[in-house]
């Protein structure tokens, strides 16, 4: 399985979905420019795009997105799951945070799961608050790859994330949403949650692509930094 860091919570993950049909997703993109999320427009193909919300610009617009690719929102699924391009497809409802203050209500997002090429993958969407123990149930053990929010402000604190990585003990962790030179967010750079632990299960990648298979899974926790592509 190929992936490529974007920018923010956007992903590009390729793979076989089943022998003989590759699928590409890209997961909850930004809206391009300054005017918006500053970072710069994907303008690559893809065959199917997961949102968590279809409403944060950060999070939901797939209208850079080359080929016509399928747009799930992750709301939207139902409880049993749903499958799209042989993909099966789960979703976790969760809220933004209910603390901070954004000037309205918070909104729902939705974290999600599915599995690419045997690889358990889930995305954490935007969620603000800690995971509860019903959310926690559901991911225990069941996730080897976690793109995790480690930027702190409105979405999950650092605290909470480590706490809910301990619990569910995902293999890899690849983080995201967190400060970049290209964005308008204030929010912590990755290296406040790197920090957190041993140099030996941290990985600063140097390039926005990582490749994995089931066999080249780490068998502990192993954080990879990507670098931002947009």
């Amino acid at each position: 399985m190929k992936i490529k860091f974007y920018a923010h919570a956007s992903f590009r993950l390729e793979g076989q979905v089943q022998p003989d049909q590759p699928l590409s997703i890209v997961t909850d993109p930004y809206t391009p420019g300054p005017a918006a999320s500053a970072f710069d427009p994907i303008a690559e193909s893809a065959d199917l795009v997961i949102m968590s919300s279809a409403t944060d610009r950060f999070h939901s617009d797939p209208s850079h997105i080359n080929g016509h690719p399928t747009v799930v929102n992750a709301l939207e699924i139902p409880p049993a799951g749903l499958t799209v391009k042989n993909l099966y497809i789960q979703s976790i409802p969760s809220s933004e945070s209910l603390t901070f203050d954004f000037g309205r209500e918070p909104e729902d997002n939705a974290m999600y799961l599915f599995s690419l090429e045997g690889i358990r993958i889930l995305h954490m969407g935007d969620i603000g608050n800690p995971l509860d123990n019903d959310q926690l149930g559901r991911l225990a053990g069941q996730v080897d790859l976690m793109f995790a929010l480690t930027g702190g402000h409105a979405t999950i604190a650092l605290d909470d994330l480590e706490q809910a990585i301990t619990f569910i003990q995902p293999r890899v962790i690849i983080p995201m949403h967190y400060q970049s030179s290209r964005g308008v967010l204030n929010i912590l750079p990755v290296t406040d949650f790197t920090d957190r632990f041993p140099q030996n299960q941290v990985t600063f990648v140097g390039s926005p692509e990582l490749q994995l298979t089931q066999d080249t899974l780490p068998d502990g926790p192993h954080i990879f930094v990507l670098e931002q592509s947009r």
